[in-house]
């Protein structure tokens, strides 16, 4: 065999055979620019007729993932080995109708995610690839946004309403007083907050009349936003059978699961006055399966299954590969997440976390569950720096503006921007700056705004380890802002315990496709993805002492408890006070 020294795009120095076409028709160059090392085609030990071995063939088939978030769509290829070799995203318009109120147009998330697909496999094929290289796919998701749409037409009734919405605080309080409500927690592992789909289903059916008259017709289609892109995808109203599916990732996230059976509970949607004949409620279905997803009807990625389907936390725990109990990732994203695997049984949290589906493989595998705390306000601290303050031009900026300044300067940010999520769960509470002196510049806000991500993540760490009797040892991150050392580092040292974070980020889209990839046989079981995503990891060990830590958690949470209150029972008062000064 002629050995070629290949350095268009591949390593410098990785020896490869003269190109030579697989069963596949590509050629060693082409595979070797997808790969990391060398690609070798071995023909010479081969039986006749047979031109690859399984463990070759395996890192040629590529599987891809949808990863829709909530201020951005991805589409990303992955090998057999889980490295990304191409991909696309766009960012999209956030609408925010009023205070308080989070939306995004359905249309608006389905066509990124398409324009996506399209990006991503325009340069994949520029690689010498085509979709009959790609498996299957898988789908990850912002959880609880709220979708509504017509049964009959496919048309949506009402933009999403995003997860960190609170429009429904009233409605939450006016559920929190009714009989039942302490038991609600223990059917469906989630407290009554402004958090989950439930509550802004009611909203809607309550306060818009086409969802109303919808509902009443019985045509009123329900979902998160993994069941319209999946309905979308395969069609929707005009397939020959529309897809109208979530997985129990998505499904814990509605509070009209039950936790323990994986299917809804009619004391739950009791609870909340659903009516399940006036409503469309999407069948829940394991989070890997090679048909319950159907496949994608048009465009680049025609006829490919979709095989695979995560809520994003739980996608980002499964790219972690955190697979055995006692294992936890942290995703910093626009908000900030931490699930912490606690096996094949749901553990009910009494210290403020949620319980939720981690995962369920399905194949008569045994669901998987884990304790989470979650953060609304991470990534769109930063984010509000940069749009609304003018900080910075981009969130890249962030560390450096934050490293202008030796520490905090005495202020503490309390980014209560949609109340505090776990473990405080304060319905009531705004975002709030303390120890603002003369001596304040923008570096000790910016830095205030990194740290409050960290401390709430604290908080958590220490619920977590009430819940379950364990001390975390380590801790995965993910994410955005995980990309900060300075967020990591101070991470570390606020609560104790070493931050591992992995050279490739998109741990998210990696779970996705992993779910997909394990229902069309790019891998057959967990244990053989012990060594994805390994190499290049860096580890943020603490650097101050405990004592010095403590002391700052403790002024964290004085702030915390003085940011409550803000949002009264009379906050329509208030509304209709700042429409008259507006006309003034």
């Amino acid at each position: 065999m002629k050995l070629l020294n290949l350095n268009d795009g591949v390593e410098a120095g990785v020896m490869c055979v003269e190109p030579t076409l697989t069963n596949d028709g590509m050629d060693a160059r082409n595979l070797a620019k997808a790969h990391k090392g060398p690609i070798v085609t071995h023909l010479e030990h081969l039986p006749r007729g047979i031109h690859e071995t399984p463990e070759e063939r395996k890192n040629h088939w590529f599987v891809g993932s949808v990863d829709q978030g909530t201020t951005s769509s991805r589409f990303l290829i992955f090998n057999g080995e889980g490295d990304p070799v191409a991909s696309h995203q766009i960012e999209f318009e956030n609408l925010y109708p009023k205070s308080g109120w989070h939306e995004h147009d359905p249309m608006t998330l389905l066509n990124s995610v398409e324009e996506c697909i399209e990006g991503a496999m325009r340069k994949f094929q520029r690689l010498g690839f085509s979709k009959n290289d790609i498996r299957s796919i898988g789908i990850t998701n912002q959880r609880e946004t709220t979708l509504v749409w017509d049964h009959e037409t496919g048309e949506p009734l009402y933009n999403a309403v995003v997860w960190s919405d609170t429009r429904t605080k009233s409605l939450v309080r006016d559920l929190k007083a009714k009989d039942g409500a302490d038991a609600i927690k223990d059917f469906c592992g989630l407290p009554l907050s402004t958090y989950p789909s439930s509550v802004k289903l009611l909203w809607l059916i309550e306060n818009v009349e086409a969802v109303k008259q919808a509902y009443e017709e019985g045509r009123l289609a329900f979902g998160t936003v993994d069941t319209w892109l999946i309905y979308k995808l395969n069609g929707g109203a005009q397939a020959e059978s529309p897809v109208h599916v979530t997985d129990s990732t998505n499904a814990s996230r509605t509070m009209f699961m039950n936790i323990r059976t994986l299917q809804y509970d009619d004391k739950l949607l009791g609870f909340f006055g659903i009516d399940r004949t006036k409503v469309h409620l999407p069948k829940i279905v394991p989070s890997s399966d090679p048909e319950c997803f159907g496949r994608i009807a048009s465009g680049a990625l025609s006829g490919v299954p979709i095989a695979g389907c995560l809520g994003d936390q739980s996608s980002a725990l499964v790219g972690q590969c955190g697979f055995n109990p006692g294992q936890a990732k942290n995703t910093y994203g626009t908000g900030c997440f931490l699930l912490y695997n606690v096996g094949t049984e749901p553990v009910i949290s009494q210290y403020g976390l949620l319980s939720t589906v981690a995962y369920d493989f399905g194949q008569g595998r045994a669901p998987v569950y884990a304790l989470e705390g979650s953060i609304a306000v991470a990534g769109a601290g930063v984010t509000f720096l940069q749009n609304n303050l003018n900080f910075i031009e981009n969130a890249k900026q962030i560390n450096d503006l934050a490293e202008s300044v030796p520490d905090n300067g005495g202020v503490v940010f309390v980014t209560a921007f949609s109340g505090l999520f776990a473990p405080y769960w304060i319905d009531d509470a705004k975002g709030t700056l303390f120890g603002i002196t003369q001596h304040t510049q923008k570096g000790h806000i910016a830095r205030a705004t990194l740290e409050a991500t960290c401390f709430q993540t604290k908080a958590i760490l220490d619920a977590m380890e009430k819940d379950s009797g364990c001390k975390l040892k380590l801790l995965a991150v993910d994410g955005g802002l995980s990309n900060s050392d300075l967020t990591m580092q101070t991470q570390a040292d606020i609560s104790g315990i070493p931050v591992d974070r992995p050279a490739m980020c998109e741990t998210t889209a990696l779970g996705a496709a992993i779910a997909a990839g394990l229902a069309t046989g790019v891998w057959s079981d967990t244990t053989e993805l012990q060594e994805v995503n390994r190499t290049g990891r860096k580890v943020f060990e603490p650097k101050i002492s405990r004592k010095c830590a403590e002391k700052r958690f403790k002024k964290w949470n004085q702030a915390v408890q003085m940011s409550r209150g803000w949002l009264q029972d009379n906050d329509n008062e208030d509304d209709e006070c700042d429409e008259e000064v507006k006309k003034a």
